[in-house]
């Protein structure tokens, strides 16, 4: 074999990160052992993988074929190198969630996760949906669980299960007694929704098709928590998932206010690279995931 996992290692690190100190960094090797092993690498091939400007690295077409092949190379390398450490072991995981799911679901999946494997590590990243998609297109997680729809050649979109929106105010609020909100109540209503990019800010939109240049929006958040608590203070109405309120329901603290003629109804998704190995670490998660009613 004319490579090394090593050589592998640096290609990747200087694919993320695009400067080589800074591969060299996340490798904690040095700056001249990382230029070293990359340019044997291409030279034992006779090829470029990287246009080079001043000190930045961009990947070339033959690197970004190249990519993905050795990500998954270096993925079954660490497996076996974790299963000769120990079978049991199924070996750490970066899993990335969107804020609803990352919140109200993933800890108890996390938590299941790990008691069956006493050591293992697991890194859950919570961020909106277009950040997780990035984050899994880049390799920088091994799946993300998220609340949005996406269409990217690159992505396997595996549906894992459904959730609706729901419509709620503050018990004081003057909407709180309705039986169902009309169309122009939702117009007339003031808004405080998620921020662009969320998924539950795109479902909410494709919702109110047709009323949306129309709401007045007052305020967009990124967390749930704090629409929560500026819509019990009164501030306005709101949209978020049932998975998200139903403790608040049960406290009384927010009142549901049903919008039949509105579909608020979503899938929650696994976002895979399709080039990504599935480790038994992976299987196992979305197995768990699966278990989560």
């Amino acid at each position: 074999m004319r490579y090394t996992l090593r050589q592998l290692e640096v290609f990747l690190a200087c694919a993320h990160h695009e400067n080589v100190s800074r591969a060299a960094a996340s490798l904690s090797m040095s700056q001249s052992a990382a230029s070293t092993a990359l340019k044997d690498f291409e030279q034992q091939f006779a090829l470029r993988l990287f246009e080079r400007t001043g000190k930045r690295l961009r990947l070339n077409e033959l690197g970004r074929q190249l990519w993905p092949r050795a990500e998954q190379l270096l993925e079954r390398a660490r497996e076996l190198e974790q299963t000769l450490a120990s079978h049991r072991d199924l070996g750490r995981l970066k899993i990335g969630a969107t804020l609803t799911i990352g919140n109200y679901l993933a800890a108890s999946v996390m938590a299941r996760y790990m008691e069956e494997q006493p050591g293992t590590r697991v890194e859950l990243e919570v961020a909106n949906t277009s950040v997780i998609a990035e984050r899994v297109l880049g390799f920088d997680l091994d799946l993300g669980l998220i609340e949005g729809e996406l269409n990217h050649p690159d992505l396997e979109m595996i549906p894992w299960r459904s959730d609706e929106l729901v419509v709620f105010c503050a018990p004081s609020h003057s909407l709180a007694k309705r039986k169902h909100l009309t169309d122009k109540d939702l117009l007339t209503a003031t808004w405080i929704t998620r921020e662009p990019g969320s998924g539950t800010r795109q479902t909410f939109e494709r919702a109110m098709a047709g009323l949306l240049p129309n709401l007045h929006i007052l305020l967009e958040l990124q967390h749930t928590e704090a629409i929560k608590r500026a819509v019990e203070t009164g501030l306005g109405i709101s949209c978020l998932s049932r998975v998200s309120l139903t403790d608040a329901f049960k406290r009384g603290s927010l009142v549901e206010l049903p919008v039949p003629q509105r579909d608020l109804g979503r899938e929650f998704y696994f976002a895979l690279h399709r080039q990504k190995y599935r480790s038994a670490g992976i299987e196992r998660w979305l197995e768990l995931c699966r278990q989560v009613l």
